[in-house]
């Protein structure tokens, strides 16, 4: 079953002015694009490798479909996790685990924002429930997989590619991620911890 490009929750300029609505338009329906395409592309080789049993190429497929992959699938949640009128604080068990774990919402966010921006190059910062654990993290993925753990649900996924930001924020990553925790969705955070 071929994966597919999900519709935005909302209108492409229902973010700003936190996120303007032409990054919006571009990230969701060029870049998500690609990495559905990208995906689809490399389980339909891999697909055709099992069935030829030649498995010359299974490495760069692999890679593909993990690359591919991650960046739909971690797509899929950024959309959700973002709101117009968004931010604030979370309420209930949520805010409390990560009172619990950070010391304070405040310092959750000091840490979130600086991780954020401390990734190097492209990639993403999270906020993660470790499903061994159960204690809440913050990880940062560098491209869409890289140093991230096997373990780990997602709750918050911030993206840190310059695509999300550049047109209106250029070099300036950390005022996007300003920006962002005012679009936070965390009705939505919160169904992620519950779950």
């Amino acid at each position: 079953m071929a994966h597919e490009l999900p519709p935005l929750p909302y209108d492409y300029d229902a973010l700003e002015p936190h996120i303007d609505g032409q990054t919006m338009r571009l990230h969701h329906d060029k870049h998500h694009l690609a990495y559905v395409n990208g995906l689809n592309k490399a389980e339909a080789m891999l697909a055709e490798a099992r069935q030829k049993s030649d498995y010359t190429l299974v490495k760069h497929w692999e890679r593909e479909a993990a690359f591919h992959g991650a960046g739909h699938f971690l797509h899929c949640i950024f959309w959700e996790n973002m709101i117009p009128n968004g931010g604030g604080e979370p309420t209930g068990p949520l805010l409390s685990a990560i009172t619990n774990r950070f010391g304070s919402f405040a310092s959750f966010l000091s840490h979130f924002k600086a991780a954020g921006a401390a990734v190097e190059g492209s990639g993403w910062v999270l906020l993660v429930k470790n499903n061994m654990t159960k204690a809440l993290e913050i990880l940062t993925a560098e491209k869409h997989q890289d140093l991230s753990q096997w373990v780990v649900s997602p709750l918050l996924v911030c993206d840190v590619w310059e695509h999300a930001y550049y047109l209106k924020y250029q070099n300036n990553r950390a005022a996007y991620i300003d920006a962002f925790i005012n679009v936070i969705n965390w009705q939505d955070v919160t169904r992620r911890f519950a779950a």
